[in-house]
């Protein structure tokens, strides 16, 4: 996933960025990650030629977009300090008549925010996959929190027609304490990079933390369950899981090698969905991928892009296009871009203040006093929003 700004009293103050991509790379070169090599059932299925489910050409099922409500790191405020109902109805009516999405991930850590952004998804006859995201908080809690929301869900998926989908977490390796040493996520990707670890033992941890997330998902919500995971980095178990979810933000100049990329998830037999995928809105970020928010000094009073970069809608766009294209012709069961809106990043017409340059979101918030995270604010769309909305409409045929 992308990385949101973490407030200095949450983490380490550091010199320099510390990037994910920057350990992703020096993994990969070192051979630490493997591409999600299945167990002996999901290897089966592929041996015997069975046809998983959303095989390739048949387009994608559910077209959406990730729906931030506010994301809780560590003791700070929620990622989106201004929420009103009416805001959110806004939004929502946007993803559905503007984007001409058919589905939306809906994630935060607010119980009353999930469920009222939900119920007007569904209202309006979205699929709905609920995300809880509670970062840098014990596992403890954690697994807590995934019963309330689990509970929620099953409220939701008995009360409407639409499906409801439930992603049990996000990234455990990088976003749960007591995988890899580390306080806080960046000091997690600090370890990584910088220490000797044992990238079995890692693995070991990560996959008992995910299935005391199954069994909790399992016990209280009934429908299909999935998981965000770091398709570069995380090694899962899919046999636990109804559906394989990726968070995938790979950069290749030949589309054709995303193919090649995604096609070991494809032998467990399960359908597939891209829980996050995107980049940033500056000349180059499509090859920045899931670290574009670095370009961004966040820890100044007043956050400043100190990188130098060039704002470029297009693109974001174009990228966007693309890889929508991809995903189409792999036939996957959803898409979801990342992101609707990014309330922390607003746009200014003072480069150095133009967070919106680090943003995901097809929305550049517009705030009416830039420095406050508290300030009213209004959203325009991005040439990123037309570039999504032109592909729904023709895939759709409306």
């Amino acid at each position: 996933m992308n990385r949101e700004p973490v407030h200095q009293e949450d983490t380490v103050t550091q010199p320099d960025a510390i990037k994910r991509a920057a350990f992703l790379r020096r993994a990969a070169a070192l051979g630490l990650i493997a591409a999600a090599v299945p167990t002996a059932a999901g290897a089966a299925v592929a041996e015997q030629g069975q046809r998983p489910s959303g095989r390739a050409g048949r387009g994608l099922t559910y077209r959406g977009i990730f729906y931030d409500t506010g994301t809780a790191y560590g003791p700070g405020p929620l990622s989106r300090e201004v929420w009103t109902e009416s805001l959110m109805r806004t939004d929502m009516r946007a993803i559905d008549k503007g984007l001409r999405c058919n589905a939306v991930t809906v994630s935060g850590a607010d119980l009353d925010r999930l469920e009222s952004a939900s119920r007007e998804a569904l209202r309006r006859g979205l699929q709905v996959t609920l995300q809880p995201r509670l970062f840098d908080h014990p596992q403890a809690e954690i697994l807590a929190h995934l019963a309330r929301t689990a509970r929620l869900a099953e409220r939701l998926r008995t009360s409407h027609h639409s499906e409801v989908i439930l992603a049990v977490g996000c990234e455990y390796v990088l976003f749960a304490p007591g995988i890899v040493p580390g306080a806080t996520f960046l000091d997690r990707i600090r370890y990584l990079i910088e220490g000797q670890f044992d990238h079995p033992a890692m693995m070991r941890r990560l996959d008992t933390l995910i299935r005391e997330a199954v069994a909790v998902a399992r016990e209280h919500f009934h429908g299909r369950i999935t998981y965000g995971a770091a398709a570069d980095l995380e090694e899962v178990d899919w046999n636990l899981f109804d559906i394989v979810g990726l968070d995938y933000y790979t950069y290749f100049r030949d589309p054709a090698e995303h193919t090649r990329k995604l096609a070991p998830f494809r032998r467990w037999g399960k359908p597939v969905m891209i829980l996050e995928f995107g980049c940033c809105t500056f000349r180059g970020a499509a090859e920045n991928g899931g670290d574009g928010w670095s370009v961004v000094d966040w820890d100044r009073p007043v956050p400043e892009v100190t990188a130098d970069v060039v704002r470029d809608e297009r693109e974001q766009a174009e990228h966007l296009a693309n890889m929508l294209g991809v995903f189409e012709r792999e036939g996957f069961l959803g898409a979801s871009v990342y992101g609707f809106i990014a309330t922390d990043s607003p746009h200014s017409p003072v480069p150095r203040f133009d967070l919106d340059v680090a943003s995901f979101s097809v929305v550049k918030v517009i705030r009416r006093d830039h420095a406050d995270p508290a300030s009213p604010y209004h959203w325009e769309p991005k040439q990123s929003f037309f570039a999504v909305a032109r592909h729904n409409r023709t895939a759709r045929g409306h």
